[in-house]
């Protein structure tokens, strides 16, 4: 192919007969002017006015039968506040996946919500009305209070919303919904009045994890455990001081055997709960206690309360703990309740639900927990009855709304029965019928649901879904009392009517809430229309994908709930992402100041921004002064300089170059603004490229007849680079891995496309050769494919620059694939990227007039390279290349600047101009150059052969393996011996 003419010249008339035949005329594409584009990539002006149109893009519309469908939940969001960059990771997965499916033909239905969040909502507004107007709930009363959090409620609603659209999401508007509007609500009744009549939900008493400053149970989910290596003063509410925890106390307990001074000591961290021990505990083996069980039930005086408690033997004590030796007080704590039990020891209560100490215990009643704790011990001193305090780690049970020490008490709750629940969930999984994804976590789906406790389902709060139970007495003599479920008053008496089998009767509802995650797990099926539509076609989803630390919190119990109520699970797989941490790998928080939010990654935040949004929060109530203070702390060492602009796109593209499913994701605004100069880098190869197709006109033609014959080994290489990004991902979307295909744009884009193919076209297109046609039409393939398959990744710069870049030519481009023409490209690039080293180390710029001569080794060295001599030049950024067999080493230094190997094919020198002889002082010297390069490839040798000579891998590698492992060892020496020789 003639390389060098122009259109505007003269043309040969053969040349020009197959330009002719080759370009054809029309004015159907109709692309935008080059002149659109800015000079830099922007992501302000260019995400400007596009949201409105995605948000058409994600509605939901009537499509033909025949159209495949895509269903997905987005997890709700909370209305406690704005999206943290959690909520971004989740969205921005789902909203690539969603993107992916619309690519490939889906009817895509994405619903979008927000969730009430019971306890998180209520206390983050009983915040901010102590601080706005120094009122707690109850000076205002129920009714008023819960108009304050619907206003709450309206506010966050849309800032989730606004923070949805920012990032781009094709959500399908029309079917949003919140856990509280009538729908969700009429569906929560119906599922609690189902299951309470199926006898699986029931009134009963057991222990609970309980808040004292909310005075209401609380999930596990919102039970923080806060490490503790020795005594540490921690602030608890209600408390003027810090309360001092993680000292272990010795307590002696005498034991009553015919007048005999004998005791046992007894170790706790938990001092003040002993007013309700029922038992001291040993292990039945431990030998400190061997004595005992010869004996006929030992009895120990309670040193407080003076009454008789006994020594109970169990296998489940530890006796490394303390002395082994422990109280059993099962109305507070968990592992006691389950002793007791076994043991038939009825729990004595010692706190109220306000943390309290309880009327029965007459010397301390009414006092706070803590304050008698402080009086316990004294009182344990004056008696000779307290033994050594020592330093102990532990783990202090925290709630984290309302930050109180969390108390396990006995209380009247409503429960759901799960261990069949539980198992039938278990057995979707290990059938095959549900897919987790990644499969470790059915390790842990089966340690939650193999046993599966009792799920308590009310709280002591004012807002959330009012519990559909009503407490029916009749009022004649017997006063016998029954609990009905219903969605109202009305349905209620006549439940209790048949029921009680009396006319006289009195009903009352129940002023508990659902727990949240109640009416959470029935999302499936309620934004499904159920239960007063028909839900195919709507139930079950394809795909949920949420954080691994909700599974089972969330997800397992929307399966045990979706199969009681259909036979069928919610969804067919399971995809969870990891926590986002810092760039650190810690755990975002308040504590350390390093929250940042997605809107301060794509619009940018100066320090003082970041400082007045934590003031802001301050007043807002939502930090405390201690919270403030350290977030203050926090962002300033983090963020000294502020976070600079990203855009969207570029947060969407960092987010998802991360493997997902790792257990921790962390995140660093560093690499996401390298994220947005990656595609800067996009936007100018754009800008090159449409203008190319301007100059050439390749936007008014487009071409008949393409003969693959007129295409370079060049052209068919980066097509061939093309067809491989596509392939990955294609598959990184089969397998949820994502940051396969975030990583191989970047390898496209930037080593291969505008590093390399793009440098080697800009002479031809300058001259306006044919050459030039071809290769720009090339340009645009690649530059439209590679846009509209990273399109899911980065929507925003994707749609604005493919408005700029024409279709000449459409292409099967899977087919163009070709190994053997890669590794033939690679072998060249290596080459110029030896050159381009020793021209840097040497400071060689175009100033130096750089004259490159490269020196075959061997003859089949100079038949592979002679082809590649234009694409060598504009790849090394020098004047001349000139190629030579290699006849003699001494032949190299003649004239020659520097000199080096370029691989195992060849060796190359470099000639400048007088300029450099002036400037050379400043340059590495040229012994010290090759001296280091041997030294380099002489470890590489070595740690080839090193692996050669290990048998296991004889044994384990493929043949194919082997054989391009013995060949890189013969090419490193076959370079060694070279460079030997120039040294």
């Amino acid at each position: 192919m003639q390389n060098n003419l122009s259109l505007s010249g003269n043309l040969d008339k053969i040349f020009y007969k197959k330009l002719k035949k080759f370009v054809v005329f029309f004015n159907r594409y109709k692309w935008k002017s080059v002149a659109g584009l800015a000079e830099a990539y922007k992501p302000k002006e260019v995400e400007a006015g596009k949201r409105e149109k995605l948000q058409e893009t994600g509605r939901c519309v009537q499509t033909k039968r025949e159209t495949p469908t895509f269903r997905m939940l987005l997890p709700p969001p909370n209305i406690t506040g704005n999206l943290h960059l959690g909520h971004a990771l989740m969205a921005t997965i789902q909203d690539v996946i969603c993107r992916h499916k619309k690519q490939l033909g889906y009817d895509v239905e994405w619903i979008p919500g927000t969730d009430h969040a019971g306890i998180a909502t209520q206390v983050v507004v009983e915040k901010k009305l102590c601080k706005d107007y120094s009122l707690t709930r109850q000076d205002i009363g129920r009714e008023k209070f819960l108009r304050e959090i619907w206003k709450w409620k309206d506010d966050k609603v849309n800032n989730i919303r606004e923070d949805l659209k920012k990032l781009g999401c094709i959500l399908s508007w029309n079917r949003e919904y919140f856990t509280m509007d009538k729908t969700q609500a009429y569906a929560v009744n119906e599922a609690f009045i189902r299951l309470f009549e199926q006898g699986l939900i029931s009134r009963q008493e057991s222990l609970v994890n309980w808040s004292c400053a909310l005075e209401s149970a609380i999930s596990d989910i919102e039970v923080e455990l806060l490490d503790l290596k020795g005594p540490t003063q921690v602030p608890v509410p209600g408390y003027d001081k810090n309360i001092t925890f993680g000292r272990m106390f010795n307590i002696k307990y005498k034991i009553l055997d015919n007048g005999t001074e004998d005791y046992i000591t007894v170790s706790t961290t938990r001092p003040e709960t002993m007013l309700g021990d029922v038992a001291v505990a040993v292990h039945p083996f431990d030998k400190r206690y061997a004595k005992y069980r010869e004996s006929d039930g030992v009895c120990l005086m309670h040193p407080i309360r003076r009454q008789l408690i006994p020594l109970i033997f169990d296998v489940d004590v530890d006796p490394h703990f303390g002395t082994g030796a422990v109280k059993i007080t099962p109305a507070h704590d968990r592992d006691d309740f389950r002793i007791a039990k076994k043991h038939e020891l009825n729990p004595i209560q010692v706190f109220s639900s306000k943390g309290f100490i309880v009327e029965d215990h007459k010397e301390f009643a009414l006092k706070p927990r803590f304050v008698v704790r402080e009086e316990i011990l004294q009182k344990l001193g004056e008696q000779n009855l307290l033994g050594a305090i020592s330093d102990h780690s532990m783990q202090l049970p925290m709630c984290s709304r309302s930050k109180d020490v969390l108390e396990y008490m006995i209380k009247e709750q409503w429960f759901l029965q799960c261990q069949q629940l539980g198992l039938n969930a278990l057995s979707e999984v290990q059938s095959g019928r549900l897919q987790i994804i990644p499969s470790k976590y059915e390790v842990e789906w089966q340690r939650w649901l193999e046993d599966c406790h009792d799920w308590c389902i009310s709280r002591q709060l004012w807002w959330g879904h009012q519990i559909p139970a009503y407490k029916a007495r009749c009022n004649s003599e017997n006063a016998k009392e029954v609990w009905v479920a219903a969605h109202d008053e009305q349905e209620a008496l006549m439940k209790a009517l048949e029921l009680l089998k009396s006319i006289d009767i009195s009903i009352t509802r129940d002023q508990d809430v659902l727990d949240t995650w109640f009416s959470s797990a029935l999302l499936p099926l309620s934004v499904s229309g159920w239960p007063n539509k028909e839900i195919k076609g709507h139930y079950p989803l394809d795909l949920i994908e949420t954080g691994h630390d909700i599974l089972f919190f969330w997800v397992a119990r929307m399966v045990m709930l979706g199969l009681v109520f259909t036979g069928q699970t919610p969804f067919k797989k399971i995809l969870l992402n990891g926590i986002v941490c810092d760039a650190h790998g810690r755990k975002m928080s308040k504590s350390l100041g390093n929250i940042i939010t997605p809107q301060q990654v794509v619009d940018g935040a100066s320090l003082q921004d970041l400082q007045k949004e934590i003031e802001v929060s301050h007043k807002a109530g939502i930090l405390n002064d201690l919270e403030t203070q350290k977030s203050l702390i926090g962002v300033h060492r983090m963020f000294p300089s502020g976070i600079p602009e990203c855009g969207t796109d570029a947060l969407r593209f960092t987010l998802c170059s991360h493997n997902i499913k790792n257990h921790f994701i962390n995140f660093d605004v560093t690499e996401c603004y390298t994220n947005k100069k990656f595609l800067n880098k996009i936007w100018q190869a754009a800008r090159f490229i449409a203008a190319a197709a301007e100059s050439l006109e390749i936007s008014a033609k487009v071409f008949e007849d393409f003969n693959e014959s007129l295409l370079s080994k060049w052209d068919l290489w980066i097509l061939s680079r093309l067809a491989h990004t596509l392939q990955q991902c294609r598959e990184s979307f089969e397998n949820f891995n994502l940051h396969f295909a975030t990583a191989g744009f970047k390898q496209f884009f930037y080593n291969e496309l505008c590093d390399v193919y793009l440098e080697t076209t800009k002479n031809n297109i300058k001259l306006k050769s044919l050459d030039g046609y071809v290769q720009c039409s090339i340009l645009c393939i690649c530059l439209r494919s590679a846009l509209q398959d990273m399109q899911p990744f980065t929507p925003f710069i994707c749609e604005e620059l493919l408005k700029y870049i024409p279709q000449p030519i459409t292409l099967d481009v899977c087919k163009f694939y070709n190994s053997t023409l890669e590794a033939e490209i690679e072998a060249i690039l290596e080459v110029c990227e030896q050159i381009r080293q020793l021209k840097s180390r040497s400071q060689i710029s175009r100033k130096h007039e750089p004259y490159l001569r490269v020196y075959a080794h061997s003859l089949k060295a100079l038949s592979i390279l002679q082809p590649h001599l234009s694409e060598i030049k504009a790849l090394t950024l020098t004047n001349t290349v000139e190629l030579r067999l290699l006849q003699n080493n001494a032949q190299i230094h003649k004239d020659l600047t520097c000199y080096s190997t370029a691989g195992y094919m060849c060796s190359f020198g470099i000639v400048t101009n007088k300029l450099y002889a002036e400037e050379k002082e400043k340059a590495i010297p040229q012994t010290n150059v090759n001296n280091h390069k041997l030294s380099k490839l002489e470890k590489e040798l070595e740690r080839y052969s090193t692996r050669w000579e290990d048998e296991g891998f004889r044994k384990s590698a493929s043949s194919r393996v082997q054989q391009k492992h013995f060949q890189k060892i013969q090419q490193l020496k076959s370079e060694i011996e070279k460079i030997k020789t120039m040294i």
